[in-house]
């Protein structure tokens, strides 16, 4: 039997033990699995390499593979990521855990070397814990290729949004990372719930205003892939878009500090967008997400059709969001609105920016991301730009119509 048909069947008797695991983890009362013993390792074992991890009980969970580059993805519904995985071989660049979807967590191994599934299985012990093993072995970069699988974990059902009232604005926010990827980190501090707060917060501040409606890309600490943060404003109705975020720039990557607003550009020039870009995009790989066939020919020139009329007026949005900021006193960068090519603002149709409210990098930003009185003046700097951007697109729009 070849390693391909091999890896098929396994992941096909993954599934079915999904299957029949379904009634234990659902058993009324039961707790949600937890890491337990030695939790997971992946270690070197005779020539072959193995993931181990053990749990408080057995879960239903699937495995299955992506290229470029090679990754290992492992989901289990749902299973509590309390411990890093420890990494006991070079085949394994490093590991990514922690909840992906509503329901779902999963374990994204990043490999140095491209390795096949030989054997894959849960044990139930006596004591009612779990042991799920994978055995892996080196395979060539060709038959990893072939072998490997569209992501199958279900995209959330997307429901579409009736048209507003006449004259309320839909926004949708987007609390940037989220789940097994948490964004920046410094301490005990992560973007993703930083950014959730504030969300919150901010939807809070405009619905008092009566003139918006809003709609959050996740509302708890679970993982949305890049391109379906885009799906679901679509399917909100957005007549605006907002992705909020809080970054951090390494040493060597300069010092940046105060709130910057970036705009969609296909060619950048600052490499301070260019790098945070790439990082952004570099989590949806890192959390086990297929970018592969996201963008086609044909898609990219209507695309680009509808950006002649959005991006000027999400320029006039970032501007009017920057006067918002300086007018409550709040610190912004030194450099305060820039363009890069970040995913989630090519959202064609729809006027898109991206804030980086500060940087955790800066020790200065911290202290303000934390304090409450600085989240509410934040909050309100952007509903105050919202609202006069809003009167001045209606009115810009309504002169071009005639």
């Amino acid at each position: 039997m070849s390693r391909q048909n091999f890896f098929r069947r396994a992941l096909s008797a993954s599934i079915f033990m999904c299957l029949a695991h379904v009634t234990w983890a659902e058993t009324p009362g039961a707790g949600l699995a937890r890491l337990a013993g030695e939790g997971a390792v992946i270690s070197d074992t005779g020539g072959r390499v193995e993931m181990r991890v053990e749990m408080s009980q057995p879960v239903p969970w699937r495995v299955h593979t992506l290229d470029a580059p090679p990754r290992l993805i492992v989901d289990f519904s749902e299973l509590i990521w309390d411990a890093d995985p420890v990494i006991q071989t070079g085949s394994v660049v490093q590991v990514n855990s922690g909840a992906y979807r509503p329901g779902w967590s999963r374990a994204v191994v990043v490999l140095r070397e491209p390795l096949a599934v030989d054997a894959a299985e849960m044990q139930v012990m006596a004591d009612g814990s779990a042991v799920m093993s994978l055995q892996l072995l080196p395979t060539t970069a060709e038959a990893f290729r072939e072998a490997a699988g569209i992501d199958p974990v279900e995209i959330s059902r997307v429901i579409v949004a009736p048209p507003p009232p006449s004259g309320v604005l839909r926004v949708v926010l987007d609390p940037g990372h989220g789940g097994i990827d948490p964004g920046a980190e410094d301490g005990d501090l992560h973007e993703a719930d930083l950014m959730l707060a504030f969300a919150r917060e901010l939807k809070e501040v405009l619905l008092r205003t009566g003139r918006f409606e809003v709609a959050l890309t996740r509302d708890d600490d679970v993982f949305v892939p890049l391109a379906e943060r885009m799906t679901l404003a679509r399917a909100a109705g957005a007549d605006v878009f907002l992705s909020l975020h809080a970054d951090s720039l390494a040493e060597d990557d300069g010092v940046a500090s105060g709130m910057t607003v970036y705009t969609l550009a296909e060619t950048v020039t600052d490499a301070a967008a260019l790098r945070l870009a790439e990082r952004h995009a570099q989590n949806d790989i890192l959390a086990g997400v297929d970018l592969a066939g996201v963008e086609d020919e044909i898609s990219v020139v209507l695309m680009d059709l509808a950006r002649r009329e959005t991006m000027p007026r999400s320029d006039a949005l970032a501007a009017r969001i920057v006067a918002g900021f300086r007018s409550h006193e709040l610190v912004v960068n030194s450099n305060p609105h820039r363009s890069g090519g970040f995913t989630v603002l090519k959202a064609a149709e729809v006027p898109s920016v991206l804030i980086e409210l500060g940087f955790l990098s800066s020790k200065r930003d911290r202290a303000l991301l934390m304090s409450d009185a600085w989240s509410n003046s934040a909050a309100e700097a952007v509903r105050d730009a919202l609202m006069q951007w809003a009167d001045e697109d209606y009115l810009m729009r309504q002169g071009l119509r005639r």
